[in-house]
């Protein structure tokens, strides 16, 4: 890539995250769309004051799905930028890292209009669901930049038989586990790729033994701060919401496979077949191994975790492979030069949805943005705030969404999600052992949604609601403080 092409996409990637942030800022004030960024904010912040990895002080634990993240967020406490700049700046760079990416792989995904690479940049960088990601606080936008480079990083070496490359691959996969740990299903796409050509033996060991050199201290990591192997997350989420896999399997893995749908993705999808099926015809294994890993990933959580919540936060990681390749069949398919005139008005018309559709989801995108903000500022930060102004010095608090008050409370708190109190996860939905628990810990107060805990809440004294419109405003209800017991 060109020095101009660099700078314009990180140039790009700045105005397209300002946008989001401006926004919501000029709406509601700074703030994160998710109370999770908070749990992250708060494990960085110990370990930069205090030197330890813990949510509660002094209380090492495994509660995050992201312990990468939370140690590329340290840095922000100790040059005392407080929650915001670090995070929004690291989304900045993951968001410019997706466009680079993209652009980079453009010339290894298809041989069709070569300059098209720095617009398959711009493509990821303004399409919303990754812009939203990059502006969330989160690993989201992260894991996809690395999903994707790896993705990549396959293309490129297919026919490379020196193991160095892929002894790089398995590194980068290894790591990709420190972020999520859903990262090691590039595994067997990158492992199959080794395996289609000559100097398989090599490629493979080199593979697996960079994977090995950072995936193997990641599980002793997780088991030496809760004696399990992977993260509390991992096993909390998919208790909670464990009802949802009542579904039929078939309208959970639709629901997963709309998702890219939403937006810009709904032009490209004839775009993404043409590329697969062309890429069958010429035995373009990469190209299909990168497709089977974005729709494999799609429905890993159709099968384990089928939630759509947060617009698909976690199908997002998928998406840029999705948007990328769609892209490239586009740009093999269409004939915008074409000397008849049905193909062509067709092929224009439908090269200038993409634009269109990529711009107005944009904006549609930063409003979302802004009253996902707007919910998390005036519901989980306005409790959290509430507690520390007026619960007594060492209560404990009870909570579902414990992000916030974990930042802002300072209380000992017993988490109803099972992230940093792995011991409620086996009755996680079970209101009637969650308050004996609660008893038996001696809960003093219980901070949460009412719907979300409806016996719990019965005949609980209310001491605090929030008041705030922005959840009302979309169908939800006011979090809200009772004493307990």
């Amino acid at each position: 890539m060109k020095r101009g092409e660099f700078l314009v996409l990180a140039l790009l990637a700045a105005l397209s995250l300002l946008g989001y942030l401006v926004w919501s800022a000029g709406r509601c004030g700074p703030g994160f769309p998710l109370d999770d960024s908070w749990i992250h904010q708060t494990y960085a912040r110990n370990l930069a004051q205090r030197g330890e990895w813990s949510f509660s002080p002094g209380q090492p634990s495994a509660g995050l799905t992201a312990p990468l993240w939370a140690l590329l967020l340290t840095p922000g406490h100790l040059l005392r930028l407080g929650p915001f700049f670090w995070a929004f700046l690291l989304g900045g760079l993951s968001l410019f890292g997706l466009g680079w990416a993209a652009a980079r792989t453009w010339p290894h995904l298809t041989a069709a209009r070569p300059g098209w690479g720095l617009a398959a940049g711009a493509l990821l960088i303004f399409e919303w669901h990754l812009v939203w990601a990059a502006a969330s606080g989160m690993e989201t936008a992260l894991f996809s930049l690395m999903a994707l480079t790896a993705l990549g990083m396959v293309l490129r070496i297919a026919n490379n038989d020196d193991p160095r490359s892929w002894l790089g691959l398995g590194v980068l996969i290894g790591l990709t586990a420190w972020v999520r740990p859903e990262g090691v299903t590039l595994l067997p796409a990158a492992g199959l790729a080794a395996l289609v050509s000559g100097g398989r033996a090599r490629r493979l060991a080199a593979l697996l033994a960079g994977f090995a050199f950072l995936f193997v201290p990641y599980l002793f990591f997780n088991n030496w701060l809760a004696g399990a192997w992977w993260p509390n997350t991992f096993y909390a989420k998919q208790a909670e919401y464990a009802s949802h896999r009542s579904l039929p399997l078939l309208a959970r893995l639709a629901q997963q496979g709309l998702l890219p749908l939403v937006g810009v993705g709904i032009v490209l999808l004839p775009g993404f077949l043409y590329r697969l099926w062309m890429a069958a015809r010429r035995r373009e294994w990469g190209v299909l191994l990168g497709a089977a890993w974005a729709l494999g990933h799609l429905a890993l959580y159709a099968v384990r975790l089928p939630v759509t919540f947060q617009h698909g936060r976690y199908a997002m990681p998928a998406m840029p492979v999705y948007f990328l390749w769609g892209l490239a069949g586009l740009a093999e398919w269409v004939k915008p030069e074409a000397r008849r005139t049905g193909p062509r008005l067709a092929s224009r018309s439908w090269l200038a949805l993409v634009p269109a559709l990529l711009g107005a989801f944009y904006l549609l995108g930063a409003d979302q943005y802004a009253r996902d903000v707007g919910v998390i500022n005036t519901e989980m930060v306005a409790a959290a705030r509430w507690v520390a102004e007026n619960a007594e010095t060492g209560a404990r608090v009870a909570a579902h969404d414990i992000g916030a008050l974990g930042y802002y409370a300072g209380r000992p708190l017993l988490d109803l999600a099972g992230l940093v109190s792995p011991e409620v996860i086996p009755f996680i939905r079970d209101e009637a052992r969650l308050a004996a628990y609660l008893d038996e810990r001696g809960a003093d107060y219980l901070v949460t949604f009412p719907g979300w805990y409806p016996e719990l809440v019965e005949g609980r004294e209310l001491l605090f609601t929030t008041g705030g419109r922005a959840s009302p405003e979309q169908g939800g209800e006011n979090m809200a403080v009772y004493r307990w017991p």
